[in-house]
Parts: C-alpha cells; sequence; structure tokens
C-alpha cells in the first residue's frame, strides 16, 4: 500500500458529527410522472388517512428506541406529494417527533408541495402544524415542457403557489428541470431569467436525467426521447451556475443555489454525512448505533409497509452495517457535492485511510480539485460535471 494510503489507527470515533434530521416520506401522488423514479404510487379508493399516519407514529417510536439523547435539527416531508396529507396529519407526525426526541427550537421543518395541491387555508394550516419551510415542485415555467413532464399544473399556478409560499412561510424554494428534450441555451436562459426574478432565498435546478424504470427511460431507450448531448449538457451547466451566481444564490451543492443563510439544512444534514431517520414507505436512513453506521431501508410498497408496522411496530426491508471502506465511499459521494467539500481528516477516520496525495494532485493539476485554507478538498466549477469521476478517482 502507498505510504500517502496508510491504514488509519482509530477506535471508530468521530463516526457521527452531531447533524440529525428525520425523513418522512409520504408516498402517494396524484400522478406519476414519466421521469419520476422516486417510490410514488397514484392510490385511488377508500383511504384512512389517520390510521395511516397512525404507523408513522408506531414507526418512529420504534427508531427513538435506537437512537435515544439525540436532538432533532431538521425535519423533512418528501414523497410522493406530502401535500395531499391533511395539515392534522403533519401535525400528528411533528407532535409524535417532539414525544420521542428532543426537537430543536430552530429545527427547520420542510414540506415538499405540488401547485395544484396547494391553497390558502392548507399552507396556513401546516404553517400552524409546524412547518416553517415549503419545497414547491415547478419543475418549468412553460406551458409545453409542464404537460411532456407530466405535470398537472400551468404555469400560472406555478406562480401563484409560489407568491403564496413566500407570503406564508419564512423561507421557501422551488424545483426546476433543465437541458430537457428540445431545449435550447437561449429558452433556458429566459426561463432561468424568470425564475431568479420570482425567487427569494432557494432554488434547486435539476438537469433532466434519464432513469431506469421510468416512462422516460423506455421512450429513451426505443428513440423516441433525444436528450442534449454532453457537451450541451456542459454548456447548460456553466450558464446556470453563471446566472444564479450573478443574481446572488451560488451554487452551495452541485444542483442547489442560496442565498447565505438560506441553504436548505436538512439535505446537508446528508451531504454533511450526518445522521437521519428515514420513516414511511422507501424511505433510507443512516443511524450510528453503538459506533456502528446502519443503512436502513423501508418496505416500499405503500400498504405492505403499514402491515409491516402494524405487526412489528416497524416497516424496515434492510438494516446494514455498513463497513469502514463503505462509510468512507459514501462521504465522499455526499459530501464532494458541495461547495465547502470534505474534510480529509475525517474520510481518514471513517474509511481508516487517507485519501491518495498522488491522486489529489493528478486531479488538481488538471484544475479538477482544490484545497482550501482550512484543509477541506472541494471539487472545482470545471470538476464538477464529471463529479462521478472525480469521486471514483479519488475512492481507487
Amino acid at each position: 500500500m502507498p505510504p500517502d494510503q496508510m491504514m488509519v489507527h482509530g477506535d471508530g470515533r468521530g463516526r457521527g458529527n452531531g447533524l440529525f434530521g428525520i425523513y418522512v416520506h409520504w408516498p402517494f401522488c396524484a400522478a406519476k410522472c414519466p421521469y419520476c423514479d422516486f417510490n410514488s404510487h397514484v392510490h385511488r379508493g377508500a383511504f384512512d388517512e389517520a390510521d395511516y399516519v397512525s404507523a408513522y407514529e408506531r414507526e418512529l417510536a420504534y427508531f427513538a428506541r435506537l437512537t435515544p439523547g439525540r436532538t432533532v435539527q431538521s425535519v423533512f416531508f418528501g414523497g410522493g406529494t406530502p401535500s395531499l396529507m391533511a395539515p392534522r396529519s403533519v401535525e400528528t407526525i411533528l407532535n409524535a417527533i417532539a414525544r420521542n426526541w428532543t426537537l430543536d427550537p430552530k429545527a427547520e421543518i420542510t414540506l415538499e408541495a405540488n401547485p395544484t395541491s396547494v391553497e390558502a387555508d392548507r399552507f396556513r394550516g401546516y404553517r400552524a402544524a409546524g412547518v416553517n419551510r415549503v419545497s414547491l415542485g415547478v419543475q418549468s415555467l412553460r406551458e409545453a415542457p409542464l404537460k411532456e413532464l407530466g405535470r398537472l399544473h400551468s404555469v400560472e399556478e406555478a406562480v401563484a403557489a409560489v407568491r403564496l409560499a413566500q407570503s406564508i412561510f419564512d423561507r421557501s424554494s422551488f424545483d426546476l428541470i433543465y437541458a430537457r428534450p428540445r431545449q435550447t441555451l437561449d429558452d433556458w436562459q429566459d426561463e432561468l431569467t424568470e425564475a431568479l426574478w420570482l425567487a427569494q432565498g432557494h432554488l434547486s435546478l435539476y438537469q433532466l436525467t434519464i432513469e431506469m424504470g421510468t416512462r422516460y427511460y423506455d421512450l429513451h431507450r426505443t428513440g423516441k426521447l433525444k436528450m442534449p448531448d454532453e457537451d450541451l449538457s456542459a454548456d447548460f451547466f456553466e450558464l446556470t451556475q453563471e446566472m444564479t451566481e450573478k443574481a446572488g444564490l451560488p451554487a452551495y451543492e452541485i444542483s442547489n443555489h442560496a442565498r447565505p443563510g438560506q441553504e436548505s439544512r436538512h439535505n446537508l444534514i446528508y451531504w454533511r454525512y450526518g445522521e437521519y431517520v428515514g420513516v414511511g414507505p422507501g424511505a433510507h436512513g443512516r443511524l450510528v448505533i453503538d459506533n456502528q453506521r446502519h443503512a436502513t431501508a423501508c418496505e416500499k410498497m405503500p400498504f405492505d409497509w403499514q402491515r409491516r408496522v402494524a405487526q412489528r411496530g416497524h416497516g424496515m426491508a434492510t438494516d446494514d452495517i455498513l463497513t469502514w471502506e463503505e462509510e468512507g465511499d459514501e462521504l465522499l459521494v455526499m459530501g464532494l457535492r458541495l461547495r465547502e467539500g470534505i474534510d480529509p481528516e475525517r474520510f481518514a477516520r471513517l474509511s481508516g485511510r487517507r485519501l491518495s496525495d498522488r491522486q489529489i494532485a493528478e486531479l488538481r493539476s488538471i484544475g479538477f480539485v482544490e484545497t482550501l485554507p482550512n484543509g477541506f478538498i472541494r471539487v472545482t466549477d470545471k470538476g464538477w460535471p464529471v463529479l462521478d469521476a472525480v469521486v471514483a478517482d479519488l475512492a481507487a
């Protein structure tokens, strides 16, 4: 083994970093979008929401017994479409979290919402329940792409929902998808200009990706969906970085942009490789228990999950203990997405080995990474479009 990759002697200390959040997955949607590979399901028919929510209460209590003494710094309701939940359901879940852990008085509590499921009374109900941040799935500010993306709202509804959220919640964000089929750089420049005018503190901007198991995957495989080539995708990314930086919402993560202090605190727990409980169908978690990091995942099918919880008190389908090497790899994958980069000393504590000085020097020489004054290593703007390759080189 090269000297710069010698094993680091340690006893496992430092596996946690004091960050702890709760992810709540609500699996139901009004429709399945053709690009979406998330665990979302269209349910029609009778549905006892209060009974279903009681399963979340039971599963939260189970995970609380595994993670005593933690302080919850953030809660994130994702999906699916959590804004299909009644405000009282959100309140019930938040009350269960507060019963089982210490809930930081300044905790960020985010709920994802779609413009079609938004109304003033419902938003005020979420605010009264304890939600203090919303993230809206706008996806496009153009009518034709909205229809192509399978969205059920109009541009007018989306803009109204964003403005409503901004009037009720102190913090809000919305998502857009770019590098879409047939989209030009001029098209995106015009659309992003409007988005930056509409946004306040935070924007999530994602390049469209083709995921296995989606309708778009089938269309792309048969040649019926043409995506931008690699060079054009890189141009889209560069334009996005330039425009958001100029507007005062620089990227703090590869796809997320915010004014200073408006970053998503919950997502930072993921990217900084903290701990998080995942409850609900298909939810994933990362928990440090007895000095070992557990990777948990719940049963995906909504009503199978509910039955598991009724029988066992939780819906977990897998609970794997990660090796030190796996922890180190996850830290690289998550942390190098951030503008702040990663602490190589923490990588050494988690993985039991040091990053290769030779590999870092090679990546630095071609402008893909840089070392900050605090010793952190981060990926540069030039390296971000090839992030997966950079991570693979450092992990080798």
